[in-house]
């Protein structure tokens, strides 16, 4: 679906409302419990993701230390459920166009019903898992690079990898200014020597398992791949604007290729709100653990209206 066809097809409506979901990173201890505590309709989808998983998912989020959740194949499902959930609890829900950064992007897929809330959870547990193997396969690292141009950042990356043989590659834009890179270890080493060199404010290392969002990432996209490609996706109700495309998505089979490339393929958050608003959004609503979101979308465009509901 284009951008156009997209804005002529919304003209009929005053407010367009995205909605947005974070994705890795956004976890903190004690998370999803004032929702399983407060409401007996939340606690069915927390029972039920422990049933699915076969692990008590719940009890790591609600008395795990920050450590326990930072276990991939803890740290996905448990931010993919409570996102879920306090879009559930909210009244009147009506997305206009959804959109979720790397993990993200499968709660959406579920609130635009492209896929049911057991089957959604099902994927992000293989993913979590296959990343998580990946990981362990190749060592590797990200950074994060401040305050030097998107165009600079890349070019560096292709010239260590060009002279290096090194993978290293942008991985998330997150705003202007905000380019998070991937790739092995040397790789992101030398590139954090180069980035400050060209005039980057800060470029370290983050504390995450592994170079997600890039070639390192291969394997885990074979096995996600066969996981996503034997469910059944539906028509949505609403475009997902999907980070690899960066643009509205409204077909089953094209939604699956983009899940699928996600994986060893940049983040495109930045371009993606922009569509958005292109698109005719007036207001966006992040749904989930932290403001990560809401801070990038103000950076990308402070024009725009943004809230967070936790």
């Amino acid at each position: 679906m284009s951008g156009f066809s997209f804005t002529f097809a919304m003209s009929k409506y005053t407010m367009f409302k995205a909605y947005v979901f974070p994705g890795q990173g956004s976890q903190f201890p004690g998370m999803g419990r004032s929702h399983y505590e407060g409401n007996a309709f939340a606690r069915r989808f927390f029972d039920q993701a422990n049933e699915v998983l076969g692990f008590k998912l719940s009890e790591i989020m609600f008395n795990g230390s920050e450590e326990d959740l930072k276990q991939t194949n803890v740290t996905q499902p448990a931010i993919f459920l409570h996102s879920f959930v306090a879009y559930k609890m909210i009244d009147g829900a009506t997305p206009h166009m959804v959109a979720g950064h790397s993990l993200g992007e499968f709660t959406a897929l579920v609130v635009n019903g492209t896929l049911p809330f057991e089957e959604a959870l099902k994927l992000v547990s293989i993913r979590a898992m296959a990343m998580q193997r990946a990981c362990e396969l190749n060592p590797s690292a990200m950074a994060a690079v401040l305050a030097l141009p998107d165009e600079v950042a890349e070019r560096i990356c292709n010239e260590i990898t060009d002279e290096t043989g090194e993978v290293v590659v942008p991985a998330n834009f997150n705003c202007p200014g905000q380019l998070v890179i991937s790739g092995s270890n040397a790789g992101i080493d030398i590139a954090c020597e180069r980035m400050k060199l060209a005039g980057a404010k800060r470029a370290i290392k983050l504390p995450v398992g592994g170079a997600f969002h890039s070639p390192l990432m291969e394997p885990a996209k074979e096995e996600l791949a066969k996981a996503i490609m034997s469910t059944n996706f539906h028509r949505p109700f609403c475009p997902v604007y999907q980070n690899v495309v960066a643009k509205a998505v409204k077909e089953p089979e094209e939604i699956k290729e983009n899940l699928v490339e996600q994986l060893t393929a940049p983040v495109k958050w930045t371009q993606s709100i922009e569509s958005m608003v292109q698109d005719g959004a007036t207001s966006f609503i992040e749904v989930g653990p932290g403001k990560v979101l809401q801070g990038l979308i103000n950076k990308i465009n402070k024009n725009i209206a943004v809230e967070s509901i936790n």
